[in-house]
């Protein structure tokens, strides 16, 4: 396939002529002519190489998270592709696997290749933008907050709240969480409304730290928290889970153990994603995945078209 190289070279003229030329800024009638038999005998079609050139971006937006496996992310992404198309832009998918090098490689092809933005949920809270916001990249962090800059998020602390209190209107009281990363956003504030649930609770007596367990929102940090929480001297009549394949995790250990819901109380804060593990007997608050995408897409296309309003912190509702 010719490239803008191969017409400049044919018509004897700088690439950046050849550019002018089918970006519609005037150049001589003569090198026009030349570069435009040179592309027809080369059967070379424009992209959007010569716009991004002028513009000093392209119209592709970068869409990074960390695990592309997850259903919720997989969700999230259909709801960016869907506003970003309505738009005129493409989406690129990243995956970074919660590494926080792989993802600021990732970052870093987004500068070097002239994106228009980037939308992240960040494998870290210390994840370094000052490149893209230094280039005037746009940047919003999704599912999982960023200081620096524009987040859309769901309330944490409310579906935490929302999950351990069912698991309490159900007759449990010793009710353990599995939440992620310490210090991740997300783990933390759905670990708050679990432990403002329990501090709440007159009849119960229970110490919070000892039924918390941090873990890596993955299927087996979820089913290594549950099966340490199972072998206490006390173990927990039931158990918040902080998200979707943590939850998967989880409800392995019970299996194994026969103690499947409800023997034992579970609530997952995401949708069970995998049919071959029945849901029966397990609470699920749900995540409005999609909605997070579209809302993180609207916000980024927005300061694209030259939204400068303060820093935008969006918070979803949980879906009832």
């Amino acid at each position: 396939m010719a490239t803008i190289y191969d017409v400049a070279a044919l018509a004897g003229v700088s690439p950046a002529t050849v550019s002018r030329v089918f970006n519609g800024i005037t150049v001589s009638a003569e090198r026009s002519e030349r570069v435009r038999a040179a592309a027809e005998r080369l059967s070379f079609i424009p992209n959007r190489t010569a716009r991004t050139l002028r513009k000093q971006s392209s119209e592709v937006i970068a869409l990074i998270i960390p695990d592309i496996e997850n259903p919720f992310f997989t969700a999230l992404a259909r709801g960016v592709e869907d506003v970003a198309q309505a738009s005129g832009y493409s989406v690129v998918l990243c995956n970074t696997d919660e590494d926080a090098e792989k993802e600021a490689r990732y970052l870093d092809v987004v500068v070097s290749e002239n994106m228009a933005g980037i939308i992240l949920a960040a494998a870290s809270d210390l994840v370094n933008l000052t490149d893209l916001t230094r280039r005037g990249r746009p940047v919003v962090a999704v599912d999982r907050s960023l200081p620096e800059v524009d987040t859309v998020t769901v309330d944490n602390v409310a579906g935490g709240r929302d999950a351990t209190r069912a698991l309490v209107e159900q007759g449990f009281q010793r009710i353990a969480c599995i939440t992620g990363p310490t210090g991740r956003t997300t783990a933390e504030g759905r670990a708050d409304g679990w432990r403002e649930v329990l501090m709440t609770m007159s009849a119960a007596h229970v110490d919070p730290d000892r039924y918390l367990r941090y873990a890596d929102f993955r299927v087996e940090g979820g089913h290594a928290a549950m099966v340490d929480l199972l072998n206490l001297p006390e173990p927990p009549d039931a158990v918040f889970v902080a998200n979707n394949l943590m939850a998967v995790g989880a409800l392995r250990a019970l299996i194994e153990h026969d103690l499947t819901p409800p023997l034992v109380g579970m609530a997952s804060f995401g949708d069970l994603p995998f049919a071959t593990l029945s849901p029966r007997g397990v609470t699920v608050i749900p995540l409005p995945a999609r909605l997070l995408g579209e809302a993180a897409a609207q916000l980024l296309i927005e300061r694209l078209q030259g939204d400068d309003r303060p820093r935008q912190a969006i918070r979803l509702g949980n879906p009832a």
